[in-house]
């Protein structure tokens, strides 16, 4: 079964799609190399720069290798802890994904559980849940995520990192999920008055069940399209949180804590402190949202 799936998606339009795109081609091998050097950091990493033993201060502030005072120990660098660079990049990196993930994830599950219930259900929950939708709507959602991070961090202060880690996910997925429920209300409208779903009710089948096995598989595409796109946002809103000092744990820092640390150095000429954590964050980004817009024309029936 496994294998007829497997032959199924490489015979399909998906797959033919990708292989025809060279944009979502050098996307997917982008995503892939941040990914690869993220997940094995521990072995690919020339250095753990967070092990404080094998820190040595007489190294701060080196400049990339292939410059006059540089060392061909880091290839980019160290900053003013005598870190280096590529190293805290994909031990960064590794945080960053992690977070931005799991939001995601937490999202779509809310989001999708929501709208399908708004959708299928109508009546006093659907006005309800969409006017909770409109009040999310209503603040940016850097802000809501800044006010959730804040009273975590205020009720826990001395939270241990698994617990920061918890509300900084619950921060950014608090004002995601709004984006899934709409989508997903907005194509269960359309799916609940359709044949297969009026002949499931005919013969008895119960509305959970119906939601699960019917609607909902049929919903899925454009929540995968925006789920893909949202994760780069996920992304890009930890960062921002941690560039603002209220991310993830200093003993842990991620790509915007390793920015925040740079930009303190970035006018004193240790312009690499801040730039290649940037840049790691902008290729991430930037790929993840080209395979999201490649998916988006893929899964589109218009475009094929």
């Amino acid at each position: 079964m496994t294998t007829t799936a497997v032959s199924r998606f490489f015979d399909g339009d998906v797959w033919h799609s990708f292989r025809s795109s060279p944009m979502a081609i050098g996307a997917a091998v982008v995503a892939a190399l941040c990914i690869f050097s993220a997940l094995f950091a521990p072995w690919v990493a020339p250095h753990n720069p967070f092990d404080l033993a094998t820190l040595e201060l007489s190294d701060a502030r080196l400049p990339p290798a292939w410059e006059a005072e540089g060392s061909a120990k880091y290839l980019l660098g160290t900053d003013d802890q005598g870190r280096d660079i590529l190293s805290a990049i994909m031990y960064g990196a590794r945080i960053s994904m992690l977070v931005g993930l799991a939001s995601v994830v937490l999202s779509v599950i809310v989001g999708v559980a929501l709208g399908l219930l708004s959708g299928f259900v109508g009546g006093k929950i659907d006005a309800f849940i969409m006017r909770v939708c409109d009040v999310m709507l209503s603040f940016p959602s850097i802000l809501i995520a800044l006010l959730i991070d804040g009273v975590g961090r205020a009720m826990f202060p001395n939270a241990h990192d698994t617990l920061a880690f918890a509300v900084l996910v619950l921060a950014i997925a608090l004002p995601g999920w709004v984006q899934y429920a709409r989508t997903v209300r907005g194509s269960t409208l359309v799916e609940r008055n359709k044949e297969y779903v009026q002949a499931a009710r005919v013969v008895g089948v119960a509305p959970l069940r119906i939601m699960r096995k019917h609607v909902l598989p049929n919903v899925m595409g454009p929540v995968l399209v925006l789920a893909t796109i949202q994760v780069a946002t996920a992304i890009l809103t930890e960062a921002t949180l941690s560039f603002l000092g209220v991310g993830v744990p200093p003993t842990q820092p991620s790509l915007g804590t390793l920015i925040r640390i740079g930009n303190d150095f970035l006018f004193s000429g240790e312009w690499w402190i801040t730039i290649f954590p940037g840049l790691m964050l902008v290729l991430i980004a930037l790929s993840v949202n080209l395979l999201g817009d490649w998916l988006r024309d893929a899964l589109n029936p218009r475009l094929q």
